[in-house]
């Protein structure tokens, strides 16, 4: 096993499929035999992980109809994974994210004696503080993202180990956006703006519609602005008619996948709340945070918020340093205001551009680690007694 041990791995959404991909380079950089599969997307595939079913599956948000219709599909690509994995036996399964569908699993896997690792602390120091026990139970060690995390776990009796964030060592901490723009087809006067709406399927249906309108909106302002949309391959086709819709047309470029090269080339972005505002910060780009959800998802998560921010931006820096425009709040009219702010203060307040690029470098230099190695480290210690 210590030569070539088996990885079982499941990551959901485009996010997950990242970290995972940047987790298996450690684990291949320790162990050049590494045999991984599990649930995974393309960036995992790359590295030669075996998808049993694609990542974009697990790629659902909220409390309500929006998951409950997905919920038996869920449940038995859970339990079809669960018997394989007890029947196959892997040396050590790690679930990447998505903690509703993974938690469930890893205790299971757990109490059957199979290694457990859950990659990126649920966060439960921001919404689920309910989840705390439910680590415990589920996994033998979790590798945290965030510096404050491994202390908060030790409290409850759960091992963690502090190993970064992938995204500060795959981000330049000096973009190119010169570059970025020359592969956009931009020129290097262009104002640009761009237009961040999800990566899920119910994020397009409730976000998409306002950011758009808020756009036609700048564009009103701004004629000359360039507006450029990284999409999801899957969503693309329901992005352009949302665009369509709020009179857009051809204003819109849409480019498959490419988030990182839009956010380098941009001056400011429209962006919906998750892991893309926290690239945001790291590419040292002003941002407007939006977000809207179904009403009783909302309402849900109201009640399990712990304080006050939801973008990862504001509450790693522990202050409104962008601004947040969530639910009833997200309106065209406001998200757009916010966004012709940023896009003034480029050339009237260029200190406030300036003082949110130094806030964003600190942010990004206390994240900088080489997360890889960290991770695979810890894995190997975890593995050592069984090797």
């Amino acid at each position: 096993m210590a030569d070539s041990p088996r990885v079982a791995m499941v990551a959901g959404e485009t996010s997950g499929d990242l970290l995972a991909g940047l987790l298996i380079d450690g684990m291949q950089a320790h162990w050049p035999g590494l045999q991984s599969s599990g649930i995974g997307g393309p960036q995992m595939a790359r590295r030669g992980f075996a998808a049993w079913w694609p990542s974009e599956k697990l790629a659902v948000h909220g409390y309500s109809m929006e998951v409950l219709r997905r919920l038996r599909e869920l449940l038995g690509i859970r339990k079809q994974l669960r018997e394989r994995l007890l029947k196959d036996r892997p040396d050590v399964f790690i679930g990447v994210d998505a903690p509703d569908f993974n938690l469930g699993l890893e205790a299971d896997l757990r109490a059957a004696g199979i290694k457990t690792v859950h990659f990126v602390c649920p966060s439960i120091w921001a919404w689920r503080a309910d989840r705390v026990e439910k680590i415990r139970r589920s996994a033998d060690h979790v590798l945290c993202i965030f510096p404050f995390e491994p202390e908060l776990l030790a409290r409850h009796g759960i091992a963690a180990t502090y190993v970064g964030h992938p995204l500060a060592g795959v981000i330049p901490m000096v973009p190119d956006r010169a570059a970025a723009r020359a592969q956009l087809g931009l020129s290097d006067d262009d104002e640009v703006l761009a237009i961040l709406p999800g990566s899920r399927s119910s994020e397009i249906q409730y976000i998409a519609q306002p950011f758009f309108e808020a756009a036609a909106l700048v564009l009103k302002a701004r004629p000359a602005i360039k507006l450029v949309v990284p999409a999801v391959p899957a969503l693309r086709e329901r992005i352009e008619q949302a665009a369509q819709a709020s009179g857009l047309g051809g204003a819109v470029q849409i480019v498959g996948g490419q988030s990182h090269t839009v956010l380098a080339a941009c001056d400011a972005t429209l962006i919906a709340s998750g892991t893309a505002t926290l690239e945001a910060a790291l590419f040292k780009r002003p941002m407007v945070i939006g977000y809207h959800m179904h009403p009783l998802s909302w309402w849900l998560m109201r009640r399990k918020q712990l304080q006050p921010w939801v973008g990862l931006p504001n509450i790693l820096c522990r202050e409104f340093v962008v601004p947040e425009l969530i639910q009833d709040a997200a309106t065209p009219q406001a998200l757009c205001a916010a966004t012709l702010d940023w896009l003034d203060a480029r050339g009237q307040q260029p200190q406030k551009i300036a003082a949110l690029e130094q806030r964003f470098t600190a942010l990004h230099e206390s994240l900088l680690r080489n997360t890889p190695q960290l991770a695979a480290d810890a894995i190997q210690k975890i593995l050592a007694p069984a090797a």
